[in-house]
């Protein structure tokens, strides 16, 4: 049958003959490619195979809470974000700071004098940084001094220059006067949490996107915002209901089988019991997901797909009789606790506090049980958080995602495909295609739109007006 409305076998209505594509996956990316292709006017069905749509920014219930899989962030120069937000009517629920401001906690300090700031000034970059950089009590004055140089070296170099992603950032920022410590405390806090890797596992050519974009674009780019509600309010319910206001088919807990070429040009889809006929397939899956549903000579090379590594991401939750903490979020020095944010309000719960510890590039703790994360987390926030000592843990449990990112290793550039494959009619989304930025939420939003844009030149439909403009192509 068509995708869209369900006739009777063999019968055909002329809304089944209009235009039509399938989009698979229901994360950020295909829900933004089917918005995007329906508010061109094209009949689309969207099917994923979770109960759920949001992909890897969603929500579950563990009891009376609401929690997040993990704590997502974004940037105020996360323009698609910003722009998907807006189109599923819910950037109010996700604001942004007035002006960056990142505690920063150093263990090794003596209590008392452990606190520093990132934040910036109303100043033109750079100088929109100079004075907390200058401040900065976590390096030394040479080590702030060699920091501004290495920035604005990082400033000059050109980020279509294809030889940055063969190089790891960690040597570069060596060769250009970084200490151990510099690293340590001002770009891994940074680059680890936007790359899911440390330096010198990351290419420079990554690196140098998000902290030209995010630090040295404009002085207001790195402020930070996040949900102040669960990610399922915003990624599936406000998501579904703009999907059909859009008059999107949304179907969940439809695991596709397979995709297929049919003569007339067209694709057929299935899923189990059923076969859709359509005009256009975005395949808005993980890479691995997508290699296995790739037709034959879609792309020249598809095992390069199966090249494109994977990072984890572990969450540590931990629920407190009372209130611990005054501040909404900190990051974390000398200490295995990354960054920690106050998520009580936004998981519901009605008295005591709940702290989420948001560990990138988890490799080593991943896969160790959760007893063993409680013996090596609860002693570091007792450390961090004087107000933790003596209360009661209420809760603890863990959150893994093993494949949460792709891996941002040097070269991995040449292993991400655009948007278009060799197969008419067949496109790719997801934050691990060519999007020029890591795997984020604004890479999985710009790539939907990507494909949505190819698939209506393809189709011969106008690009709606309210649809993301990108500033530069992807």
């Amino acid at each position: 049958m068509s995708d869209g409305a369900r006739p009777a076998p063999g019968q055909r209505t002329p809304e089944s003959a209009a235009r039509g594509a399938v989009v698979i996956g229901g994360g950020l990316a295909g829900i933004t490619a089917a918005l995007a292709l329906a508010d061109a006017g094209v009949r689309v069905t969207l099917l994923e195979g979770r109960p759920r749509l949001g992909g890897l920014a969603f929500s579950f219930q563990r009891g009376e809470l609401t929690v997040d899989n993990g704590q997502h962030v974004y940037l105020r120069c996360c323009t698609a974000y910003r722009w998907f937000l807006d189109r599923i009517e819910g950037a109010a629920l996700a604001p942004l700071q007035d002006r960056l401001d990142v505690p920063v906690v150093d263990l090794a300090k003596p209590e008392g004098r452990r606190l520093g700031r990132l934040r910036r000034d109303p100043l033109p970059v750079p100088l929109h940084l100079g004075r907390s950089l200058a401040a900065y009590p976590h390096l030394s004055l040479a080590e702030r001094a060699s920091v501004g140089r290495a920035a604005l070296a990082l400033k000059g170099l050109d980020l279509a220059d294809p030889t940055l992603d063969t190089q790891d950032f960690g040597s570069w920022l060596a060769a250009h006067g970084q200490s151990a410590r510099a690293i340590e405390a001002l770009w891994d806090l940074v680059g680890v949490a936007t790359l899911n890797a440390v330096a010198g596992e990351c290419s420079l050519g990554l690196a140098a996107m998000v902290f030209k974009t995010g630090l040295l674009s404009d002085p207001g780019a790195a402020d930070i915002g996040w949900a102040h509600v669960p990610l399922g309010e915003l990624h599936d319910r406000l998501a579904r209901r703009a999907l059909d206001s859009a008059g999107v088919r949304t179907e969940v807990r439809s695991r596709v089988t397979s995709v297929s070429a049919m003569e007339n040009g067209g694709w057929r889809v299935e899923v189990p019991g059923e076969r859709i006929e359509t005009d256009a397939v975005v395949l808005a899956v993980p890479q691995r997901e997508a290699y296995e549903l790739l037709p034959p000579g879609a792309l020249d090379a598809p095992e390069r797909l199966l090249e494109i590594g994977t990072a984890p991401i572990l969450n540590v939750h931990v629920v407190y009789d009372r209130k611990v903490l005054a501040r909404p979020f900190f990051a974390a020095l000398g200490t295995p606790v990354q960054w920690v944010f106050d998520r009580t309000h936004a998981s519901g719960l009605r008295s005591g506090q709940y702290l989420a510890l948001s560990q990138s590039a988890a490799q080593d703790d991943i896969d160790l049980p959760v007893a063993e994360l409680r013996a090596r987390y609860i002693p570091e926030l007792e450390k961090l958080v004087p107000g933790t000592r003596g209360a009661v843990i209420e809760d603890f449990f863990v959150t893994r995602e093993r494949t949460a990112t792709f891996a941002p290793t040097p070269g991995v550039g040449r292993l991400r495909p655009g948007a278009r494959t060799k197969a008419s009619g067949l496109y790719l989304a997801g934050a691990w295609t060519a999007t020029g930025w890591p795997a984020t939420m604004e890479s999985a939003v710009r790539s939907g739109v990507s494909a949505a844009d190819a698939a209506l030149r393809a189709l011969g439909r106008p690009r709606p007006s309210r649809l993301f403009a990108f500033e530069e192509a992807a």
